[in-house]
């Protein structure tokens, strides 16, 4: 088996290091990768938006199986382009990924859909955002429309502080074309929760539940970031609520997708708020696996990952895939200092040779000098993960791990999972 995974992050490194272990002869490759994926496959020095060079790449390596990591290459038509070519691509096209690329898109299908989620408007026009902003009730929430890597979504708590981020993205162009239209709507109120679908655009196969802590600080404060890491199962996941999630949230989406004529093949991500009544609510899409979701949610799979991505890839509906009864995973990120906005790249990282049982790091922003020293890159550096037989063991390795791990300027919310801690007591 030649398989090619897409990406260079903490995803990418938690998806090579699960289909090692499941397929410990396989080739396996990652474009362009990290000091991280060497460990467990072959990097390839190619961007993961060069589509050219990749499906050059594809060709020259024989590969069987394309699993894209990342929404841009994704939007801007790599599975496409492999599919066109004759090969197994495990993702969605670029039409079916306007679920995650266009905010504005994503609330249209929801709302044709039946979908629950925020009341919300579209903005092109600054003016007329401000005067809708007016008439709304605090807090509120702006989203830039486009991909933002992370950072196009900003919880408001007065109009005043709306009506300033839509001006930035607006009138000032902070975030460039993807927020050259804006999304306003209503705050919900309650807990988040993860739900990875892999699907074929009918039928789709759930990875375990996991919550992420999107705010930068303890306590859930401080701004939006791409996530400062996550835990799972989460005990408010009842079998109840996932049918729930399956009926009201998942298939309906699908179906209108399908409708649009931009089927669905891949993995439909959906982060809910599930209000404190049991409702879910849906307040955003993603056309792929979450990050740092899915570095929880992997090393919590029995087996059948591959088969069931490879289905998917082939046009079939997906397998089983079996988790790991009775165990908890918890992963910690480690960041850079400046992180979100100004992350200072270039320390100097140490990672001790022993470290907690159980814990495996997933590298994100790490490179190798050349003298051979692995420094930080990124905003997001490490993936710290902890699995153990309880949710508590599983923590608190997780942040033993994350302390022993040294870089300078090194940030980490030493408090995930404290929801379910606080439900524990």
């Amino acid at each position: 088996m030649r398989i090619l995974v897409v990406g260079g992050g903490g995803r990418e490194h938690a998806l090579c290091w699960a289909l090692r272990r499941e397929n410990p002869d396989a080739d396996l490759f990652c474009a362009p990768g990290n000091p991280g994926t060497a460990t467990v496959a072959s990097n390839l020095s190619i961007a993961a938006d060069d589509l050219d060079r990749i499906a050059d790449a594809a060709d020259m390596h024989g590969i069987g199986l394309t699993i894209v990591g990342p929404e841009v290459p994704l939007a801007r038509g790599l599975a496409d382009r492999l599919r066109a070519e004759g090969r197994a691509v495990f993702g969605p096209s670029a039409a079916a990924a306007r679920i995650e690329a266009s905010k504005a898109f994503s609330k249209d299908v929801m709302h044709a859909a039946g979908v629950p989620t925020a009341a919300s408007e579209t903005f092109t026009d600054s003016a007329a955002a401000l005067r809708f902003i007016d008439r709304q009730e605090e807090p509120l929430v702006v989203k830039a429309s486009g991909l933002a890597a992370g950072k196009g979504a900003v919880v408001c708590a007065s109009r005043e502080e709306a009506a300033a981020v839509t001006r930035s993205m607006l009138e000032d162009g902070a975030l460039g074309d993807a927020g050259s239209e804006v999304v306003i709507e209503a705050f919900l109120e309650g807990e988040e929760l993860s739900i990875l679908a892999v699907t074929d655009g009918r039928d789709v196969e759930l990875l375990t539940p996991s919550q992420d802590h999107k705010r930068l600080g303890e306590g859930d404060t401080g701004p939006n970031t791409g996530g400062m890491g996550a835990y799972g199962p989460v005990s408010i996941a009842t079998a109840a609520l996932l049918d729930r999630v399956r009926h009201d949230v998942l298939h309906p989406t699908l179906e209108e997708l399908d409708r649009r004529g931009a089927r669905f093949s891949g993995v439909l991500y959906a982060g809910l708020m599930v209000a404190a009544d049991g409702t879910p609510s849906v307040v955003e899409f993603n056309c792929r696996l979450g990050d740092p979701e899915t570095q929880v949610v992997l090393p919590l799979v029995g087996g059948g990952l591959t088969e069931c991505l490879e289905r998917v890839a082939l046009g079939q509906p997906p397998s089983p895939i079996a988790a790991v009864p009775g165990r908890f995973a918890v992963t910690t990120v480690l960041a850079a200092r400046g992180y979100p906005d100004r992350p200072e790249r270039g320390a100097a990282i140490t990672i001790p040779s022993s470290l907690p049982a159980g814990v495996t790091v997933f590298h994100a922003g790490t490179r190798l000098d050349e003298a051979g020293t692995l420094r930080v890159s990124g905003g997001r550096v490490l993936n710290v993960t902890a699995v153990a037989a309880t949710f508590d063991q599983a923590r608190a390795s997780s942040r033993a791990a994350a302390d022993a791990i040294e870089f300078d300027g090194k940030i980490y919310r030493p408090d995930i999972g404290w929801r379910e801690a606080a439900r524990r007591r």
